[in-house]
């Protein structure tokens, strides 16, 4: 069993919460992820780490309530367990792979966007902590739905929180802000992004415009976590991938999100789960039909 041992809401439908977790606390890396399970019947839930503590032994998990099983994961409390706790799991982050000479030469934006703060932070603080100011991105519809804000701004180089509706920081999407650096003279070498499918999507738009080498985070997609299920199958570029294996990180001027976000509704339905199955022939990659539960 994984102790809880913290739990707080973060923001509407938003959830922390600190586990320990020492074998998945000593080895993971940024980029990386978990897969919980809250008792011997419960669903497979795999979460991006948020941050970790190899002294404590902890990981931080954020997540967002969609389905039931997360709606019941929101319940849990300080004292509360997890069946499983398993990770880490993904490949690391290419940036932290990097020989640390190379990076320190590199401007780099990071942008976030909801949720997507989460997975963000740790590569930020690993930046921090190596010595290298990054630029800082996070995006909400409110500001009450900024996550991780006074943890951002201890580690980011810059940090520009943006608003949709305008009443903090800058007026806009992520995208207007990325375009208001680049007119100021930013340039940068690379772009990390990591949110919501059709975020990404327009933030890769924009870099491949701007000529941004962009790495995305496609764990949006993924379901059950170990490449059994199919629900994360890919195009990038002329390639089939999947996210939770081969990734979770990809390039992002490479990625079909068009194609993955079409395919990720046909993968909620039965029906579409075989109709995917029928197309996709050997390469569907599992397409046992029960993994795409309702997270």
């Amino acid at each position: 069993m994984y102790k809880i041992l913290k739990a707080e809401k973060l923001a509407d439908m938003i959830y922390l919460m600190d586990v320990e977790a020492p074998r998945v606390a000593r080895h993971c890396m940024p980029g990386q992820f978990v897969i919980v399970k809250m008792d011997e019947k419960g669903e497979r839930i795999p979460l991006t780490i948020c941050d970790y503590d190899r002294e404590a032994g902890t990981i931080t998990i954020v997540f967002q309530t969609v389905g039931a099983s997360t709606h019941k994961m929101a319940t849990l409390k300080a004292g509360d367990s997890f069946r499983d706790f398993t990770g880490p799991l993904g490949c690391p982050s290419e940036l932290v792979e990097e020989d640390l000479d190379t990076l320190k030469k590199k401007k780099i934006l990071f942008v976030g966007g909801g949720v997507g703060a989460a997975p963000v932070y740790p590569q930020v603080k690993w930046m921090h902590e190596h010595g290298i100011d990054v630029d800082v991105i996070i995006g909400s519809k409110t500001k009450d739905m900024l996550l991780l804000e006074e943890e951002m701004k201890a580690v980011a180089g810059n940090y520009y929180p943006c608003t949709d509706d305008g009443t903090y920081g800058h007026a806009g999407m992520v995208t207007s802000m990325i375009e208001e650096l680049h007119a100021q003279g930013n340039r940068y070498d690379v772009c990390v992004a990591i949110g919501p499918m059709i975020m990404m999507k327009f933030v890769c738009l924009l870099t491949k415009k701007l000529e941004i080498p962009t790495i995305v985070s496609m764990n949006p997609i993924m379901v059950d976590g170990t490449g059994m299920c199919g629900a994360c199958r890919l195009h990038v570029g002329d390639e089939i991938k999947f996210a939770c294996v081969d990734g979770p990180e990809f390039d992002g001027h490479l990625v079909n999100f068009d194609e993955a976000m079409k395919r990720q509704q046909m993968y909620k339905t039965q029906e579409g789960r075989a109709m995917l199955k029928l197309q996709e022939g050997d390469t569907h990659h599992g397409g046992c039909g029960h993994c795409g539960g309702d997270n």
